[in-house]
């Protein structure tokens, strides 16, 4: 899907986007610059509420420590890229 950058630095997120990410009015909108590329992730009202059920199965400290190491990994990356 492709947007378009408006003067004022706004764009358009794409309705197909928004409903399958629940991306609603005032939902805020982390970017992260990767080098390259660039990630946009849509911080749910309620982080803990949006977590439950993601790790069902494991523990729960497991889980939380998998993706954190995740996120340092990505952060590495991001940085050496730099």
């Amino acid at each position: 899907m492709k947007t378009t950058v408006t003067k004022r630095g706004q764009t358009a997120i794409p309705a197909k986007l928004r409903k399958k990410f629940s991306i609603q009015d005032q939902t805020k909108l982390e970017w992260v610059d990767e080098g390259d590329t660039l990630r946009i992730i849509p911080i749910p009202k309620d982080p803990i509420a949006s977590f439950r059920g993601k790790s069902k199965g494991k523990g729960l400290t497991k889980a939380l420590i998998e993706a954190r190491h995740e996120e340092r990994a990505l952060e590495e990356n991001s940085r050496r890229k730099k």
